[in-house]
């Protein structure tokens, strides 16, 4: 991959490194685009297989909050955080760690304000808030947010609700069958909000233990990790990482919907476009799943979680609009989306 031919392709932006001996830490934050004010984005800790994927996946998320800003209305830009998690890490180099990511992202200005990701908690944010001020999401009781998860959920079941009345003219989730993958932070508050509303639930995670939770809580049916593309269900709600909709599990659907949480569903975007052809009606993930970001946003400016979620809720409104223009111009979801954050972003007038 060449970085800046990559970066290029995706109209960047700034790219941080960072790298620590003596903690260990090997970071990467990419800022996508500052037009409409600071970046907001998560820090992701995970295990990456090469600093190349990790940076691809830094560059990908970064441009991902970008639009999921723009496209819900925030004046922020977008960003993200990747550090490479150490093998073997103990809790006091964890603690060590974070601390040194917080000077990390203080460096940066304000031009980057970080939060919670995949595999990174409040916990972390709280260290990482002894270091700088440009971080959101930490423990309530010192006056931030906490968890965002809920409303992450929230607005994912916002989205849910939306694409239900379009496809069906439907008010209600009441018997479907919803097949969730990834029941973790995000997939277990989703499926408890599907449950809540009747609908029948499909559940898979490579964490026996979530399933368990799920199972034992909701009376939900749990598969294995292969088995969730080809469950019969009416919607698919990808939770878990990226690339769900590929050339392999594509031709496995048998939903007529799929909406979730997860990141760049799409492995490419001539998947969104083979999703249109089987009639499938796509949520384009930035947009259903952007409820975290409003939250960490209202934070941002004084947080009330009345307006958070009141704000929150008008996701259904968004994903509305883009089902209804995708049909009215004949053009999957996913390219919709784009075009709407292009319009208020970059100033561009696409048909």
């Amino acid at each position: 991959m060449d970085l800046f031919e990559y970066a290029g392709e995706l109209d960047y932006g700034e790219i941080h490194l960072k790298r620590d001996a003596e903690t260990g830490l090997q970071a990467i934050v990419a800022i996508h685009n500052l037009k409409l004010g600071p970046a907001i984005g998560g820090c992701r800790f995970i295990e990456y297989g090469s600093s190349d994927e990790a940076l691809q996946d830094a560059l990908r998320l970064a441009r991902g909050m970008t639009y999921k800003a723009a496209i819900s209305g925030l004046p922020h830009g977008g960003g993200k955080a990747v550090i490479m998690r150490p093998a073997n890490l103990t809790d006091q180099g964890r603690e060590r760690l974070f601390a040194v990511y917080g000077q990390f992202v203080d460096s940066l200005g304000g031009n980057y304000i970080t939060c919670e990701d995949s595999g990174t908690s409040v916990d972390d944010m709280n260290i990482v808030h002894d270091q700088t001020e440009h971080v959101l999401g930490f423990d309530p009781d010192k006056g931030s947010s906490g968890d965002p998860s809920p409303f992450t959920a929230y607005g994912v079941r916002r989205g849910i609700e939306a694409a239900v009345k379009f496809r069906w003219d439907r008010e209600d989730l009441e018997g479907l069958t919803v097949a969730v993958q990834g029941v973790g932070s995000v997939g277990h508050h989703l499926a408890r909000e599907l449950g809540q509303l009747g609908a029948s639930l499909v559940v898979t995670d490579i964490d026996e233990d979530a399933v368990t939770r799920v199972v034992d809580e909701l009376g939900a049916r749990a598969v294995g990790v292969d088995e969730i593309y080809g469950v019969e269900c009416d919607i698919f709600a990808p939770c878990a990482l990226g690339g769900a909709i590929n050339d392999q599990t594509l031709p496995q659907l048998t939903c007529e919907i799929v909406a979730g949480a997860a990141n760049n569903q799409l492995l490419e975007a001539r998947h969104g476009v083979a999703l249109m052809e089987r009639e499938i009606l796509y949520a384009p993930d930035y947009a259903i799943n952007a409820g975290g970001l409003i939250n960490v946003a209202q934070e941002f400016v004084g947080y009330d979680p009345d307006a958070a979620r009141a704000k929150t809720s008008e996701i259904y409104d968004t994903m509305w609009e883009i089902y209804e223009r995708a049909q009215r111009e004949s053009v999957p979801t996913h390219m919709v989306a784009d075009r709407i954050v292009e319009e208020i972003v970059f100033g561009r007038i696409l048909h």
